[in-house]
């Protein structure tokens, strides 16, 4: 098996695939009958929701499917704004939240609410305290995922819950990436879930409201799913998402033991195989199939297309890779390099083969693409009195990082390169090739076009 991207969606687990089969013949008619047929899909919408309401810790009658992950995001936090919104239109979330919460967040923002975003550290981790400091009196909701999506890292949702709990601010936590794993410890108020994640079908999501929880659903309503998710629910869908949910807990403890070791094993050796490497990510408190690295003077979009060609599926945050040409929010948040970016989530049941050909086939892709790149030409450097001036505008990552370190042995100890570039890649790129090569980043500058980025060399 080569498919590594098992955080954007996981194989469909058989259980899913037999229970989604069986339902068909059971759950095509409407729950809202009373007739037999219609009786037999409510038996079976029942007993999805009592299992996933297990699974999750939650009451049945306190959970809500949805037609996606993102779905339930949107209502979720529309809805706890609204039930709160006499205490104030304030929110609050990481800045390394998926994308589902801050287009929620921007939403907020343009209708006159306020958001406050809590930064991270260098390995994706929120600081409860700093919840606490951003809490205010008109603060309706919070929100915090479990584990992100890009690099893996596990939050403190408890702590981060308690700090909540004592202002009397419901948290809601996006709990896509973590569910399949177990159950998300805390006093939450609002969670939310996707099924394709843990080997279920796309299309169910979860949406968990506590009783107590002020909430007030938006836009049309109807006599479905608590008014929550309007429309015929999809009964062989929603069957084969609980019972995946409950067949991957049942298997999570050990397969979950496996996969960290082939994690491990990959996050020790990239840096040993592969020069000039940033693993990054919390290296303890992390989801246990999920290890991102990120290569110096490598096109992202260029190594995956490589990797491809070689069987394997991986996932990037590389600007290089996107339509906006800009870097992954996650990592810009976290301060981490950019270019290059590999997320590699590996699905239940990889091997340790897998790995182990995945490790020997990377090297020779990320030389390929390296040497594809080139050097710059002379005629792109300059003097400019005791700087060295590099002109690296119009280029896209990892060009600009690349005629830096070209160039950077061409200065004296102590002598300053002047980098400048429009790609905002470079903003978050240069100073992480700064601390990997031990040189010193002193800045920026305003030039005519783009941004001057200032370095001195050390070393």
């Amino acid at each position: 098996m080569g498919y590594f991207d098992a955080a954007s969606a996981a194989p469909l687990h058989p259980i899913a695939r037999q229970a989604l089969q069986a339902s068909l013949d059971e759950g095509w008619a409407d729950p809202a009958r009373l007739y037999r047929e219609g009786r037999r899909a409510r038996v079976l919408l029942d007993a999805a929701r009592e299992a996933a309401a297990e699974a999750v810790g939650c009451r049945p009658d306190e959970l809500t499917f949805t037609s996606s992950g993102t779905r339930a995001v949107h209502t979720g936090i529309a809805g706890a704004l609204a039930g709160r919104r006499r205490i104030g239109r304030h929110l609050i979330v990481s800045a390394v939240e998926h994308s589902s919460v801050l287009h929620s967040a921007e939403l907020l923002e343009a209708a006159g609410g306020s958001v406050t975003q809590v930064a991270v550290d260098r390995t994706g981790l929120v600081d409860p305290a700093a919840y606490g400091e951003a809490l205010r009196a008109d603060t309706a909701l919070a929100c915090l995922q479990s584990a992100n999506h890009e690099v893996g890292t596990e939050q403190p949702v408890g702590a981060v819950a308690e700090v909540c709990r004592e202002a009397g601010v419901p948290l809601l936590v996006d709990a896509a990436q973590s569910l399949g794993w177990g159950p998300v410890d805390g006093g939450w108020s609002l969670l939310t879930a996707s099924a394709h994640k843990w080997g279920g079908p796309s299309g169910v999501g979860l949406l968990v409201v506590r009783k107590g929880a002020r909430f007030a659903a938006q836009g049309p309503v109807d006599e479905r799913e608590s008014g929550r998710a309007p429309g015929f629910e999809n009964i062989p869908a929603i069957v084969a998402a609980a019972a995946s949910l409950r067949a991957v807990r049942a298997e999570a403890a050990e397969e979950a033991a496996r996969l960290r070791e082939l994690t491990d094993r990959i996050r020790a050796r990239v840096p040993r195989l592969v020069s000039d490497v940033e693993v990054v990510g919390h290296p303890a408190r992390r989801l246990p199939g999920v290890v991102t690295f990120s290569c110096l003077y490598v096109d992202g979009e260029a190594l995956l297309h490589e990797l491809d060609r070689q069987g394997f599926s991986v996932s990037s945050g590389s600007s290089c890779t996107s339509s906006t040409l800009t870097p992954s929010h996650v990592l810009r948040a976290m301060g981490v390099l950019s270019e290059g970016n590999v997320r590699v989530s590996l699905p239940s049941g990889t091997t340790e083969e897998d790995v182990e050909r995945f490790l020997a086939v990377l090297p020779g892709a990320v030389t390929a693409v390296r040497e594809k790149l080139g050097a710059p030409v002379a005629s792109q450097v300059a003097r400019e009195e005791d700087v060295l001036v590099v002109d690296s505008l119009g280029k896209r990552c990892p060009i600009p990082v690349i005629e830096l370190a070209k160039v950077i042995g061409d200065v004296p100890v102590g002598g300053l390169v002047r980098v400048l570039s429009d790609d905002e890649a470079a903003r978050l790129d240069i100073p992480a090739w700064c601390e990997m090569r031990n040189q010193e980043y002193v800045g920026e500058e305003p030039a005519d076009r783009g941004t001057a980025y200032v370095i001195r060399r050390v070393s």
